[in-house]
Formats: C-alpha cells, structure tokens, sequence
C-alpha cells in the first residue's frame, strides 16, 4: 500500500537534526521543505545572519546558485516544443562566436595545441553539459586552460558572483577565444554549458533570460520573488551568505546581505547558477516538475519534455572522471541530476534535481510523490554533498509514513 503523508516522529528527529546544525554554528540559519503526497511541512530555523536576531522564514530569499540550472532547462525546452529550437541542430546559428571550434589534444596542453572539433555544438549538447567545456577539477592553475577559465570569468570553477562578469557578449566571446577540452558530445563537463544555454535562450527568443523565464516560467507558476537581483524592498530578506572554514571552525562573509551582489541586476544572467528565490518559490517549480509539466490548469511543459528531461542521457563513458558528483548512484538529464542506482535511504532511481553551490539542495521522486528542499547560506566546498545535505535527505525519507 502507498504511504500517505510524513509522520510526526520523523518530522521531530529532522527538526532536531538540523537545529544541531544551528547549535554548533555551522550553519547561521535554514529553511527546509519535505512535501509527501498531500502533506507539505515548512520550517525555518535560526538567524539571517551571524549576531542578528531577524529570523530565518518561508519568505526568505536564497541564492539558489545551481538549483537554476533545472529552470534554464525547462525555459529551453518551452522553446523546443514551439519549434524554434531542435535539440540536434548546431548552436552557430544563434551564437557565431562558438563556431568552428578547437579542441585541445589533451588537458595539459598549451591553448594552441589543438584540432578541429569533429562536429559544432547543439542544443543537446548543452543541456546534456556536454559542449566539450566546463569546470576542471583540479588544484587552481594546473593547467593553461584552467588559468584562463579563472582569468576570464567565465565560470564554474569558483562559486557564483554576479558581479564578476561584465556582460553576455563579452562573455561570449572570452569564451569563444578558448579551445574545447573535449569533443562535443564526448564527456560531461559541468556548469558552462548551462551559462551557454541561458544566452541562446535569449537571442533565441529576443528577450532578456529573466524576462523569458518571468513570462514562461515564473508568472505562471506564481514565483513573486525569484529573479536573478533583490530590489530594493526585498532586501531585507536576504541572509548573509557565509564561507565554513573547517580549520578554525567559523563563518566568514562571502557575501554580505547590507552590501550583496545580488542587489543590482547583473550584467550577465547565469542560467547556471545566478537566480534567487524563497522555498515557497522553488517549491511551486518543482511540484510543476512532479505534475509532468502541470501547475493547476496551467501546463508549462508536456510530459512528454519533462520526462525526457528527467532521463538519464549520459552513457558510463560520457560521465566518466565525474565520480566525485555522480558516484555510482548519479548521471545527468536535461539539465537535472537523476539517480540511476539506490546505494542510500534516499537515493531512488528516478530521483531527480541538484544541489546549489551556495548551499542550496532540492529533489523530486515521482515514485513517492515527494520533493525535498533545503536552503541554507553557507557555501559548500567540494561537490560531494556536507553532511547537512545527507542527513536532511535521510530524515525527509525517514518521515514519510
């Protein structure tokens, strides 16, 4: 028989949990979100900030950083499905500054030893984080590919900071000056693609990557308050993100609530990993997800897009030297984490979502009916998931009846 709901004993022991997280200072404050079948249970706990009393609430705006990847993909696929983008077709078109690509022949090369690039980069391509660049995981500087990604801003390789990048077109063309790491198609590579993907979306549909994803996305679904800047009256609602150091055991301001970086709107819109948004917000999103495409009567998407975005698209070679984000339990979709194997309470094949590098994490199991969200301000520092990630999931899946 199907469970029904979340029992209040487990609801308790996940309350106690994370309060300790609090206690010991390791996270300021936390809103945390586990919704089963009809049930949906929201709690905040602690401060906005280090040494002030304003309350961690439901209305409180995160830095959701790659939890934005999953919404960049579903603005994508709105544009699938009217036709005027197709998954297989080249990129260049719409993004001449990423035609005739260069690929290094190894890693470690020097960023004029390359060869051509065997085919151009498609639609597929980048939501599938499959465009041949991406983060390189590796000690700072090793190698002259990775020094110029830092150099030029063009992301992944450092948490997110709307004010680092100038704007799209110089952007774009940083990024065209460098040759690929990889072939197209030929291995996962994380984050770039999703940044590449925002900016098609826009020259595709001739509207900024906010105002289409408003129009599409956010007004339908009633997410007031997620946009890529906090105006001005807002701003009291946003927390001070902070910076664990493990050695010393304390928080430091990575981005200050008073002075943040989020209160302009950015020269460049991160579909990768620059909006910010309340629980409630995401929460509406993702039950969209968990509804095939549906919110209400209004349909975003159709099935059929959604569960193809939710399917696993990778094959083992392709997202091979990713382990340390996928382990042997993950790979990739559209845009979106998917659980292939259980090797945990929580990991369930067809699991899907992701995790957010400012300490964000959100996950939709069809097969439960259940979404998990947890929003905390505190980077995290590797893309293996803290401990705070794990033990949230372990209890929002220990609480249902």
């Amino acid at each position: 028989m199907k469970s029904q709901g979340l029992t209040k004993t487990g609801l308790d022991r996940l309350n106690r949990v994370l309060c300790g997280y609090v206690e010991r200072k390791e996270v300021p404050g936390l809103v945390a979100l586990v919704s089963h079948v009809d049930q949906v249970h929201i709690e905040g706990l602690g401060t906005m900030s280090v040494g002030e009393d304003a309350l961690m609430k439901r209305d409180t705006l995160f830095r959701i950083a790659s939890l934005t990847k999953p919404i960049t993909a579903v603005a994508a696929m709105i544009l699938v499905e009217e036709c005027q983008l197709r998954l297989d077709e080249s990129i260049e078109t719409w993004m001449p500054e990423l035609a005739n690509r260069r690929v290094l022949k190894s890693l470690a090369s020097e960023l004029d030893d390359t060869v051509p690039a065997a085919r151009p980069i498609t639609l597929r391509d980048l939501l599938t984080s499959r465009m041949g660049i991406g983060s390189v995981l590796a000690p700072p500087d090793t190698y002259p590919i990775q020094k110029r990604i830092r150099e030029d801003h063009i992301g992944g390789d450092r948490p997110p900071l709307p004010t680092l990048i100038s704007g799209t077109d110089e952007w774009l063309q940083k990024l065209g000056a460098l040759p690929l790491i990889a072939q197209p198609g030929e291995r996962w590579m994380y984050h770039i693609s999703q940044d590449v993907l925002g900016v098609l979306i826009s020259r595709v549909s001739g509207q900024s990557l906010g105002d289409f994803m408003r129009e599409r996305i956010f007004e339908p679904l009633g997410m007031e308050d997620t946009a890529f800047h906090v105006p001005e009256q807002n701003r009291d609602r946003l927390p001070t993100c902070y910076n664990f150091n493990r050695e010393t055991q304390e928080l430091h301001v990575y981005d200050d609530a008073q002075n943040s970086a989020w209160h302009a709107e950015p020269a460049f819109e991160s579909g990768g990993g620059g909006l910010v948004a309340t629980i409630e917000d995401y929460f509406a999103f993702t039950l969209m997800m968990l509804n095939n495409g549906w919110h209400g009567r209004k349909q975003i998407l159709s099935r059929a897009s959604i569960q193809l975005m939710r399917s696993d698209q990778l094959t083992p070679e392709q997202r091979a030297g990713s382990e340390v984000f996928f382990g042997r339990h993950g790979s990739w979709g559209f845009g979106v984490g998917v659980d292939i194997f259980r090797d945990d309470i929580f990991r369930t094949p067809g699991r899907f979502g992701w995790d957010g590098g400012l300490g964000t994490s959100a996950y939709i199991d069809p097969a439960e009916g259940m979404i998990g969200i947890l929003m905390t301000q505190s980077l995290l520092h590797s893309p293996t998931p803290p401990k705070i990630f794990t033990d949230f999931w372990t209890l929002a899946y220990g609480a249902m009846e």
